[in-house]
Parts: structure tokens; C-alpha cells; sequence
């Protein structure tokens, strides 16, 4: 969206009410505030929220890099709500008020979001007031996805996070042996609960690639993810790639560059795949396979949703998100 069409939306022209919207005024700092609500434009739609994921993307900008700018707009970050439609712009089809929906926005930490219906996936009846992130959701199916992730084969998750979590479930239903790899006892018990084969707390380097190795008869794994974002635990994903293995790097590598052991991935033949995804289209298919495998019972991400805010302590899910106290997976934003 371009930022005059945004600034008309929030700039109370033609607006009818208001809205609460939080705005973060500095590292570490939000208030919420009372805005107009936005008003959807040709081909938008309007979504009253009932919620929104945290993200652990907001983390950088949460602790004020340089090239971050304060004050954000209204509801600024939020991009994993879902909610009702409220309103529909000209020339929308297929969608219409009082629709159960997912929403890839990006002004979501707020009451009311608008943006293009190609970014809105319906959900099932009765999903409005239950959570579904659509986008992490999305992110998951399309990672699993470019993973080509087959029957027999054995796949290792370096960082069961809310995405690893997600991802060993998708292995699994897709038949694959999974190998779980964290830092955190609890992140590892719920890899169990989401059926992984194996797991391996990460205490030690040197120990966790040996018992790979041991599990795996000295050939290691067909497929690793690694979904941290972290420099350390991708080198250790590259250790555990067989010769003419797939490393596939889901992580969100956004704090620097990395270095990564050219001459060991090149003496195995790896195949590597950076599977982030740039393209609207493509989150939103994403999205709709996310809501096709909870629904064939594929994917069943509500255990994971362990933490509950209001969006007036925003800033204590960010916080929880960035500290993983123990019995943390994934922070919600409910509405009220």
C-alpha cells in the first residue's frame, strides 16, 4: 500500500468511528492509542480483529536499531490477524461483512485493519472468535513445501520454536522420521507432542551432531531445517545434511550477515534453499493450504498458542516473545 493511500485511510477523511491501535514510541516502548478507524478503498476490505499473532520479526525493530523510525504507524508490525470483515471496497467479490477471515496486513496490532481482498483468506464458520494467524500459518506450509519432504525420509529441525513445532507435525504427516533439535526442555517435550521420532537438547555442539550421526548410521539426514535465524545453529544444520542432502534454511536471518562452511556444503553436494518467500500471492496460497491441512486435521497449531495478552500489554507479549520463559511457544494478541 502506498503511504499517501495509507495516511488517507488513518487520517479520519471519510472515517466513521475509531478505533484503539497501539504505537511504539521507541525501543521497547508502545502506547495505545485512540485512531480513526481505516476505510477500505477499491478492492479492499475492512477486518474488525479478533486477534493477532506476535511475530519474532518485531523483536529487531522492538530494540530500536538505527535505521528504525519512531514513532510507527497505528497498529504498525501486527501482520498475523484474523477477525470478521467488516467492510468491503468497490469491485470486491467473494467476501462480504460478517465473514471469518485470516488477513495478511500489516497494521494489526489494532481493532480494525484494512489492505487488498487478495490478501484475506476465509476461514471455516465459527472461526472468527478462535485463533488462527494466517500468516506463520502460511509461512510453515509454504516452508514444508519447498522442503520436497517425502515418505521414509529422515528430517532433522535445528530450533523448535513455533515454526519448528509446526513443522515436525507437517513432517510427520507426510511420513517422515523426525529429529528435533533445541535449547529449551520444554520446546523439546512439545517436539514429542507434535511427533517427533528423536530429540536432542542442544547443550553441546559436538554431542548433538554425534547422536545424529549414531541415529542415522553415519549418513545424517536427508533433510534439515534450520528455523532459528541464528548464526550458531546454522552451522550446525550444515553438519547434519547428508552427501546430497537438502538444507533448507526457514530462520529469519535479519540482525547480519553470516558465514557459512562453503567447503563443507560443497564437499557433500548439498542442495540449499532459502525459503523465504517475497511474493503476496505466494503467502496467501500458503495461508489457504494452512487452512486446508487444520481442517483434514493435517495440522493442529492451537497447543502451541500458549500465550494470552490484551493489546494494551502488547509490549509484555513482545517481551515474552524475545525471553522465552519456560512454557512459551507463540504469544497472541486477543481483541477486545
Amino acid at each position: 500500500m502506498a503511504v499517501r493511500e495509507f495516511h488517507r485511510q488513518f487520517s479520519g477523511v471519510e472515517s466513521a468511528g475509531t478505533m484503539q491501535a497501539a504505537v511504539i514510541t521507541g525501543p521497547g516502548s508502545l502506547i495505545v492509542r485512540e485512531v480513526p478507524r481505516p476505510i477500505p478503498g477499491p478492492g479492499q476490505v475492512r477486518v474488525r480483529l479478533q486477534g493477532c499473532g506476535v511475530c519474532a520479526s518485531n523483536l529487531v525493530p522492538w530494540a530500536g536499531p538505527e535505521w528504525m523510525r519512531f514513532p510507527t504507524e497505528a497498529g504498525g508490525l501486527g501482520h498475523e490477524g484474523w477477525g470478521i470483515v467488516d467492510q468491503v471496497g468497490e469491485g470486491v467479490g467473494g467476501l462480504a461483512a460478517g465473514m471469518p477471515v485470516a488477513a495478511l496486513f500489516y497494521h494489526s496490532y489494532a481493532e480494525y485493519d484494512v489492505g487488498d481482498a487478495g490478501a484475506v483468506v476465509p476461514l471455516p464458520d465459527g472461526y472468527g472468535a478462535k485463533p488462527f494467524p494466517g500468516e506463520p500459518l502460511g509461512c510453515a506450509m509454504n516452508i514444508f513445501r519447498r522442503s520436497g519432504i517425502r515418505s521414509g525420509d529422515t528430517i532433522a529441525i535445528v530450533g523448535i520454536g513455533f515454526l519448528g513445532a509446526l513443522l515436525t507435525q507437517l513432517a510427520r504427516s507426510r511420513g517422515a522420521d523426525v529429529i528435533a533439535l533445541s535449547r529449551r526442555p520444554y520446546a523439546l517435550d512439545m517436539a514429542r507432542k507434535m511427533g517427533a521420532m528423536e530429540t536432542i537438547r542442544l547443550d553441546d555442539k559436538s554431542a548433538g551432531v554425534g547422536r545424529v550421526k549414531d541415529l542415522t548410521g553415519g549418513k545424517f539426514c536427508d533433510v534439515v531445517i534450520e528455523a532459528t535465524g541464528k548464526q550458531e545453529p546454522l552451522d550446525l544444520a550444515g553438519e547434519l545434511v547428508r552427501e546430497r542432502g537438502r538444507l533448507v534454511i526457514a530462520g529469519y536471518h535479519q540482525d547480519g550477515p553470516r558465514q557459512i562452511n562453503m567447503q563443507l556444503w560443497n564437499w557433500r553436494g548439498i542442495d540449499v534453499i532459502n525459503a523465504h518467500e517475497r511474493d503476496p500471492a505466494i503467502y496467501t496460497q500458503g495461508m489457504r493450504e494452512a487452512v486446508a491441512a487444520v481442517m483434514a486435521g493435517e495440522l493442529d497449531p492451537e497447543p502451541l498458542y500458549t500465550h494470552s495478552f490484551p493489546l494494551s500489554r502488547l509490549d509484555e507479549a513482545l517481551n515474552a516473545t524475545r525471553d522465552r520463559p519456560d512454557g512459551f511457544m507463540k504469544a497472541l494478541v486477543r481483541m477486545q
